[in-house]
């Protein structure tokens, strides 16, 4: 169906900005909303940021003014600028796409994941 690979992750001092991406790949689909998860150690899968194929966008509270979701709908790929981050921020971050794909002619729809990319911030 559609696959995603994300990139981008390391290890980042506090205060320091990393830039996650995703490509998506695939035949005959369209992506409505992608976005961004992450997991901490010890917690739940969480929502940080997600875009729609119009490109209005939505943060959790916790990384509100320090990142910034965007993405190129011809490259079909999405993008997490992080800035000014924090240890809090550790975590597997986890890219999401929602959308259709065409199977015998008909749109079924599709949620995928990719494997994570692991981001470190040291204090």
């Amino acid at each position: 169906q559609v696959q995603l690979v994300e990139s981008g992750g390391g290890l980042v001092q506090a205060g320091g900005s990393l830039r996650l991406s995703c490509a998506a790949s695939g035949s005959a689909f369209n992506i409505n909303a992608m976005g961004w998860f992450r997991q901490g150690p010890g917690k739940q899968r969480e929502l940080v940021a997600a875009i729609t194929s119009g490109g209005r966008t939505n943060y959790a509270d916790s990384v509100k003014g320090r990142f910034t979701i965007s993405r190129d709908n011809a490259k079909k790929m999405v993008y997490l600028q992080m800035n000014s981050l924090k240890p809090d921020d550790t975590a597997v971050y986890y890219c999401n796409a929602d959308g259709t794909y065409n199977s015998g002619g008909y749109g079924l729809p599709f949620s995928s994941w990719g494997q994570g990319t692991q981001v470190t911030v040291s204090s």
